[in-house]
């Protein structure tokens, strides 16, 4: 252990300090203790390379002293510092190691994530949430077994940084909750049991079960129509006891799910709530630790279970920006001596070298990440802008929308009668996040007139699914009239087949007249229902807009919107923008 966390330690979750006494020493004739470090790294995202800005790239210690920390070479330092002379260390991952958000792993399927944890020594890893951006099918084939799909190289299987193609993760994933809507079956493996080395080679069971936040088949990113999850904290207890028949008497909890201890630090306790510490409340007893991620938080908390006793709770935030440990003592049964137990957050600094093995692999990436953003795509006859005129359309919404309406298009099931998208959401996330101006800009590979792929990557959406879905007339309508919330105008762009009227003198709720508003050239019917393409978030009502709320036969098309933008240009190789006439103010 480094000497910073040495001194964080003084300030961490000692559980001997809450009960009086020290560990019994064995009984003659029983063996001896044994000592079990659990080493976790939470929603990773891919960050490979150290962020250089607050939100990713800091935290903060009690005394007010700025860190920078992350990066995953640091990772791979401490980890190395901290696991040195433990003859028992699992090193394990609370989820969303990928679908990440940097370019250099984003645009190459986060094949570079894995490659990463793979050189880390990862044992296995929870699903989270965005494991499932995909399908499970892709966390199974392609992230799990190196099952390759489209041309390799090109569109999955890229040549990692030893020269050899991708062959996925040298670890496996678990999830208990998450299950097949129709089977009820879980997708994966509910649970894990690792074993630990005791004396004369003796080997012990400690189980992990393996949780994901239950939001996971209706979110945003991970919408899944053919999953559904199951309770968290019902599973839990069914498979804690299903270890226990099994003779394991060690069981962690390894929760994609999270919570919050605010104002106390990265490694204190201040007020906790939240979805996790509802679940350490009131899960089994025959859990011993706690584990948890998603919320971005970093937390070291004590939470007494249903019988009483104390068991840590941590959350070690997001990015590579902490490690998190909690040291087990398991005693001659194999029981959790709970007054032994410590946890502490490490966080990732970046005061000692970086292990050049990992940096090697990080720069791989990115140096192939720059080279695919420079790479000419598609012409531009004009210039696409986000600049809206008084009606809020814009060349660049009608784009993205357009974007949207062609790859629903692409299959029989996904086909839309029109598409809508939101170009300046009432909350949450925009789309519609740059400008393609037609003039070079300062990015490499740029010229007049080109489209290159890192452009088209960051011009237009965040990760998120295109859904096609039923909804009716009168939904439509609605939504159109919930562009105007209060004193703010947070207007739809629609695809090319669709025109309406609005008059903005009338009363809100009013200024949208359904016979003004036309569909392939034929007025919208209130009562009949429609094909609807659309990003999940805004259908979900994460855009501040609920007029879809309800919305059925849901499918997931094929691309999300970063890749379906890519794929129009290929199949759009020149663009011009379109005449703004899609919008009009009522006539007077």
């Amino acid at each position: 252990m480094s000497r910073l966390s040495r001194r964080l330690a003084g300030g961490a979750l000692a559980l001997a300090a809450l009960t009086a006494g020290t560990v019994p020493a064995a009984h003659a004739g029983q063996p001896a203790p044994v000592d079990v470090q659990l080493l976790s790294i939470t929603d990773l995202h891919g960050y490979l390379q150290p962020p250089n800005d607050a939100a990713n790239g800091q935290v903060t210690l009690p005394d007010g002293t700025v860190l920078k920390v992350g990066g995953a070479a640091y990772n791979a330092a401490h980890l190395e510092r901290l696991r040195e002379g433990k003859r028992n260390s699992i090193l394990f991952s609370v989820g969303d190691n990928f679908s990440g958000w940097p370019f250099e792993v984003d645009a190459f399927r986060d094949e570079p994530t894995i490659e990463v944890l793979n050189k880390l020594g990862v044992r296995f890893s929870t699903v989270g949430n965005h494991e499932l951006d995909v399908s499970a099918a892709f966390l199974k084939d392609h992230m799990m077994k190196g099952r390759c799909f489209g041309e390799v190289d090109v569109d999955s299987c890229f040549t990692d940084s030893t020269g050899h193609r991708f062959r996925g993760a040298d670890f496996p994933f678990y999830t208990g909750n998450i299950v097949g809507a129709k089977t009820g079956k879980p997708i994966l493996k509910p649970y894990n049991i690792e074993w630990v080395r005791g004396d004369g080679g003796r080997r012990i069971p400690v189980g992990f079960i393996d949780l994901t936040v239950p939001d996971t088949p209706t979110g945003s990113t991970s919408y899944q129509p053919d999953l559904r999850s199951l309770p968290l904290l019902e599973t839990a207890n069914r498979y804690a006891a299903e270890l226990k028949r099994r003779g394991v008497k060690a069981i962690v909890a390894n929760v994609h799910d999270g919570g919050s201890a605010d104002g106390a630090g990265f490694d204190g306790c201040k007020d906790p709530h939240g979805p996790v510490i509802d679940f350490a409340k009131q899960a089994s007893p025959d859990i011993d630790a706690i584990f948890t991620g998603h919320w971005h938080a970093g937390f070291d908390c004590t939470i007494a279970d249903p019988a009483g006793d104390p068991r840590p709770v941590i959350e070690g935030l997001n990015h590579g920006r902490l490690i998190s440990e909690i040291d087990l003592r398991l005693d001659g049964r194999g029981e959790v001596v709970r007054s032994a137990t410590r946890a502490v957050n490490h966080p990732v600094t970046r005061d000692i070298a970086p292990d050049p093995a990992v940096q090697k692999i990080a720069d791989y990436w990115t140096a192939r990440g720059n080279a695919l953003a420079a790479r000419p795509l598609a012409r531009q006859a004009g210039d696409f802008t986000r600049a809206q005129n008084g009606a809020g359309e814009s060349t660049m919404g009608d784009l993205a929308a357009d974007v949207q309406y062609w790859a629903a298009g692409t299959s029989r099931k996904g086909r839309a009668d029109l598409a809508l998208v939101a170009t300046k959401p009432v909350t949450g996330s925009n789309a519609v996040a740059r400008d393609l101006p037609y003039a070079k800009g300062t990015a490499a590979g740029d010229a007049d007139g080109r489209v290159t792929f890192g452009e088209a990557w960051n011009a237009y959406g965040y990760g998120n699914p295109i859904l096609t879905v039923t909804v009716t007339g009168e939904q439509i309508h609605q939504a159109l009239e919930q562009q105007w919330q209060g004193a703010r105008f947070a207007p739809f762009a629609v695809s090319g087949n669709v025109r309406y009227s609005y008059d903005a003198s009338r009363p809100a709720g009013d200024r949208v007249d359904p016979a003004d508003v036309t569909i392939g050239g034929k007025p919208l019917d209130p009562s009949g229902r429609y094909r609807l393409a659309a990003l999940a978030y805004t259908l979900i009502g994460a855009d501040g807009y609920t007029a879809f709320t309800g919305f059925t036969g849901a499918y997931r098309n094929d691309l999300p919107d970063h890749e379906a933008f890519v794929a129009y240009l290929k199949a759009h190789p020149t663009i011009t923008p379109a005449p703004l006439n899609r919008v009009a103010p009522a006539a007077s």
